[in-house]
């Protein structure tokens, strides 16, 4: 990936109220936005004379950012941008395949029109900002997409769990989406869920979301492996296997 230089929209404008927030999400986009890349080492007097902010909120970034998994102590060394390796990268992709298609199956089920009507919405935004070219706004786009499966689908347990593993997701997509392979069959594999969920199949919404990761996941896997000179085959993940009778008691 190229990395990109830091401007002057990464300097924070004081506000004491959000502060911590706003010198969190600066930190946070610069990584996913590949103005700091894996690896680098992130010394908190040099982000505090590029934020304009106290050491004291650059640290409690820092530390917020480790819980995300995105920063990583490396000993004496001090705190660097995490790296995501293969096998942390296959890893989340195999629990997505299982959890978002458990998610998609549900909102097949359980969706309401409005909710029909929301996630149509969301995917047209998507496609809006991938014409822009606007990384962050594609990411939150996609997010955005998810959101409304999420809260569709009735089942907050895994959707929880999902949104506890976000900022990496969000990391291992902005590798997928940033590669120019990617860019367009994205929408088109997320518009083919949601013509399945449509067709109030289940089964079918199951398989299309199931595709769609294992389609991102290769071209991040692929990526990811060039870069970590990586040598032999890593693991495949195991394709989740749809459940003929999602809802107990039916």
């Amino acid at each position: 990936m190229k990395r990109l230089p830091l401007d002057d929209s990464f300097k924070v404008n004081r506000n004491p109220v959000t502060l911590r927030e706003i010198v969190l999400d600066k930190l946070r986009s610069a990584i996913m936005n590949f103005q700091l890349l894996p690896g680098d080492r992130l010394v908190e007097r040099d982000l505090c004379d590029r934020l304009g902010v106290s050491r004291t909120s650059v640290r409690e970034a820092l530390r917020h950012l480790e819980s995300e998994g995105l920063v990583e102590f490396a000993g004496a060394k001090g705190p660097r941008v995490a790296i995501i390796t293969l096998e942390d990268a296959r890893d989340i992709y195999e629990l997505r395949c299982v959890l978002e298609g458990l998610i998609v199956q549900l909102f097949t089920l359980n969706a309401k029109p409005k909710d029909i009507r929301a996630l149509e919405k969301a995917l047209e935004e998507n496609r809006k900002t991938l014409e822009s070219g606007d990384l962050q706004a594609v990411l939150e786009s996609v997010q955005g997409f998810y959101e409304v499966l999420f809260e569709g689908s009735g089942n907050q347990i895994a959707a929880t769990q999902l949104r506890q593993l976000q900022a990496r997701i969000s990391y291992l997509r902005a590798t997928s989406v940033s590669q120019t392979n990617r860019r367009g069959t994205s929408n088109q594999e997320m518009e083919r869920i949601v013509e399945a969920i449509k067709s109030g199949d289940p089964l079918v919404a199951h398989q299309a979301s199931v595709d769609h990761v294992r389609a991102a996941a290769k071209v991040a896997l692929d990526y990811l492996k060039s870069k970590q000179d990586e040598t032999g085959e890593i693991r495949d993940f195991v394709t989740p296997i749809a459940q003929q009778e999602p809802r107990i008691g039916r």
